[in-house]
């Protein structure tokens, strides 16, 4: 599942830093440890920050990791979207009316159902009369009704 939405999220070019999240103490800095704070400011701004923030309490050190990867556009694992692998890109072809050698007449309601020439998905549809449109007196007495 996890592949299938890394695929989903490049291929729609997801970028959760361009769409506004931060690092924060409510939303991730206050649910993880102080090591993985340690970990996203080293690689947000360097071991000389990190070490910085290494002896301070855990509240403290969340406040200050804030500033530290404010404006950074750091992103925690799970939020990074990967790239597509070059075979995994989408190739989409688009087709002009003229390029169009469907058997299948699009207007006429049928298809095959096997590109070998198969039975067509859909059968001829008799119309029962049920749905015919009422028109002049009939309309009047079934109103009335």
């Amino acid at each position: 599942a996890i592949a299938h939405a890394d695929v989903l999220a490049g291929t729609v070019g997801l970028d959760m830093g361009r769409a506004g999240w931060t690092a924060a103490g409510d939303n991730y800095l206050g649910r993880v440890t102080k090591a993985r704070i340690l970990e996203a400011v080293r690689e947000a701004k360097g071991e000389a920050a990190a070490e910085q923030i290494a002896g301070l309490k855990k509240a403290e050190m969340v406040t200050a990791a804030e500033d530290l990867l404010s404006g950074t556009g750091w992103l925690p694992d799970p939020l990074r979207t990967p790239p597509l692998p070059e075979g995994d890109a989408p190739e989409i072809e688009l087709l002009d009316e003229a390029d169009n050698t469907s058997e299948a007449n699009p207007d006429s309601g049928e298809a095959q159902s096997a590109e070998d020439g198969g039975e067509p998905a859909m059968g001829e549809s008799e119309t029962s009369g049920e749905d015919d449109p009422v028109a002049g007196e009939a309309v009047l007495q079934t109103a009335a009704e």
